[in-house]
């Protein structure tokens, strides 16, 4: 099985089995006229969730019936690609805030400092969450030292701060959430061109959480392949669909190494 397939989202999911895939996590074009090489990223605003639809519709198709879906979106959509998400079958599970530093910086508004997590399941009381690959030190144990807290900690709450000062699997004594930073520049896992690189880390979690070992995992909107790299790397089958023949060049070369 191929696990990269150049081309357009809609093409290759219309070609995959119903039920076929267990996790999918994407991080899709938002509409906010981001320079991509073979994607007008500028759409009418009702095309644009029309488009949108398109592809989600196909993602539940190809959905396990136990399976999740994640999707990555920036504040302009959100509410219309949630009520997309409902409107097709998909069950909410969670709206986690990604919260970060080093945002852009705005002269005339607010900076950007989070993204949205929209978290769904295909079945309403029956899909796949793994607590024990996630779970954080409690306040009870760490603040407190309450003999009465859980030792396996506790599920992180739907708040996620990553914060360049913390190592990817620290905890401060008085926080039960996620600390790790956007991908600067400086980073080692840092793509060369690639200005909307997802963390490993964050992929890390909805991965560890959300399957199991040797599941398929797909991301429709390839980019980078960090959702492809990080399933493989945590022992899953990964399939990711990408336009661009440049970042398809890249993310090969990324799960050969």
């Amino acid at each position: 099985m191929d696990c990269v397939r150049e081309g357009d989202c809609m093409q290759h999911l219309r070609e995959m089995d119903s039920h076929s895939v267990d996790l999918i996590v994407t991080d899709p074009p938002y509409n906010i006229g981001y320079a991509y090489d073979d994607y007008d990223d500028n759409l009418n605003p009702d095309e644009y969730v029309w488009w949108c639809e398109g592809w989600m519709r196909q993602c539940h198709r190809v959905l396990s019936k136990q399976g999740s879906f994640w999707l990555i979106i920036g504040d302009e959509y959100v509410s219309e690609l949630d009520i997309v998400a409902k409107k097709l079958g998909f069950f909410p599970r969670s709206k986690v805030i990604w919260y970060y530093t080093f945002g852009v910086n705005c002269a005339k508004n607010f900076s950007r400092s989070h993204t949205h997590l929209l978290y769904y399941t295909r079945h309403k009381k029956n899909f796949t969450f793994n607590k024990s690959g996630i779970s954080v030190p409690s306040a009870r144990q760490m603040v407190y030292g309450d003999s009465r807290a859980n030792p396996d900690g506790r599920v992180p709450d739907n708040t996620w701060i990553l914060r360049p000062q913390e190592i990817e699997e620290s905890f401060s004594e008085s926080e039960d959430t996620w600390h790790v930073s956007r991908v600067c520049g400086t980073f080692g896992e840092r793509i060369a061109g690639a200005s909307n690189q997802l963390p490993e880390a964050l992929c890390e979690r909805i991965i560890k959480a959300c399957s199991n070992e040797g599941d398929v995992v797909l991301d429709p909107f390839g980019g980078t392949g960090t959702v492809a790299v990080v399933a493989k790397r945590l022992e899953r089958i990964p399939i990711t669909i990408e336009l661009s023949p440049k970042w398809v060049g890249e993310i090969r070369k990324r799960l050969a190494g």
